[in-house]
């Protein structure tokens, strides 16, 4: 019996370390704008550097732009895409500047294991800078997403008016 046993243990210890285990290695997207770290460094504020080119997250209630809702659109603070409206802005709580959607193509997604459980984090599509992480508990009367944003990631680019 012992020996039944030690071999149903030693089979199961064996079948834990197969394929199903091990992480497949993601290929690596390319993207429009590419910089050395060197290059980022030279355009980037040391704040903006840490979010968008080591993942970082600020200090929540830290952003200006936590409570601007003018009309405009919030840009990469890296290389200047359009990644949010300003009309699918909304007060969060939780002291980063959120929207329930972004610009259409402009914002991707991967998983984030940074600590230790899956989040779906949001990236610029044209440079890869790192912008925040996405969770379904935004608004339910629109798409119920809430897209959790680093203020430092983001340039405010204010909407034009008429007269101008």
């Amino acid at each position: 019996m012992k020996r039944f046993i030690l071999l149903f243990i030693g089979v199961l210890v064996i079948s834990c370390t197969g394929n199903a285990q091990k992480k497949e290695k993601k290929e690596e997207k390319s993207y429009a704008v590419s910089k050395t770290n060197a290059e980022w460094k030279k355009i980037l504020t040391s704040e903006q550097y840490y979010i968008l080119r080591q993942a970082g997250t600020e200090r929540p209630f830290s952003s200006v732009l936590n409570k601007l809702y003018a009309p405009g659109t919030f840009h990469c603070a890296a290389c200047n895409t359009p990644l949010y409206q300003s009309e699918h802005k909304f007060d969060s709580g939780t002291g980063w500047p959120s929207f329930d959607r972004a610009v259409k193509n402009n914002v991707d997604k991967d998983v984030d294991y940074k600590l230790g459980y899956a989040r779906s984090e949001l990236l610029c599509s044209t440079c890869g800078g790192h912008l925040g992480h996405v969770f379904n508990d935004g608004p339910r009367e629109t798409t119920g997403m809430r897209h959790c944003i680093n203020g430092d990631a983001l340039v405010f680019v204010p909407k034009k008016t008429t007269n101008e």
